[in-house]
């Protein structure tokens, strides 16, 4: 390409924000540079789906030029997204207009072969997306992963260890949630010693995607082998669709 692939990263929403004198949309700076620094454009986009419901339309026209999807952290999916009864003490941040949006722009690029990376809440969104649920609670201080270094096993012959070059790596986590049931048509291809799932792929899917519990961008300055997750994102979105050939 003779530009730079316009990788779209939807904002969360903020009360406040430093130097601005109104409620904010925002992205964390680390994301959007281990976007940049792997080739990309980042392009944060506005969330939008009033009462909470995004128009799938709309969805297609303000994605049809971006080349690759990132969906990041953040606060808690509502409980009810994912047909659970009632919601934990412990769920926090909720907000259905981000919900609708996050869910809607991970249908979009499951659909249509968007590359994807989904980060930590976008794992769960697509999880959610695909029908899977969570468990709203890991069990407090001494069994979430908030914040919290540890490792991973990765399955062999994966996408992601083609990705990382390793069967084993170190990850910063910051989540109280995880994975449950797993979405339809997902693999969990890493798991944390506790049995955490911490990483999907869609074996039998199209398009490049990889869904991780972890995140990322907090070494990605320094572990060339996390960067190298944002670069595979920027590679598929490079490609025209069909060629993503598993490394």
């Amino acid at each position: 390409m003779t530009r730079r692939p316009l990788i779209a990263v939807p904002a969360r929403f903020s009360d406040s924000a430093a130097a601005l004198r109104y409620a904010a949309e925002v992205n964390a700076r680390a994301l959007i540079e281990a976007v940049y620094h792997a080739g990309g454009e980042p392009f944060t986009m506005h969330p939008h789906a009033p009462g909470g419901h995004a128009d799938p339309d709309e969805i297609a026209r303000r994605l049809e030029h971006c080349d690759g999807l990132v969906l990041p952290g953040g606060g808690d999916l509502a409980p009810h997204r994912y047909e659970a009864a009632e919601a934990h003490a412990s769920i926090y941040d909720v907000d259905d207009e981000q919900d609708a949006f996050d869910l809607a722009l991970a249908r979009y690029a499951l659909d249509t072969a968007l590359p994807m990376l989904a980060i930590c809440r976008g794992l769960q969104v697509v999880n959610t997306a695909l029908g899977g649920t969570l468990r709203q609670t890991m069990g407090g201080p001494d069994a979430d992963h908030r914040p919290r270094m540890h490792p991973i096993a990765i399955e062999s012959g994966s996408l992601l260890g083609g990705v990382l070059g390793v069967e084993k790596a170190q990850i910063s986590c910051y989540h109280h949630q995880c994975l449950d049931r797993v979405g339809a048509g997902l693999s969990v291809v890493a798991t944390a010693d506790d049995g955490t799932v911490e990483a999907v792929e869609r074996p039998n899917g199209a398009g490049w995607f990889l869904g991780v519990q972890w995140h990322p961008e907090d070494t990605a300055s320094y572990d060339a082998a996390q960067q190298e997750l944002f670069a595979a994102l920027v590679a598929a979105a490079c490609r025209p669709a069909g060629q993503f050939a598993r490394r």
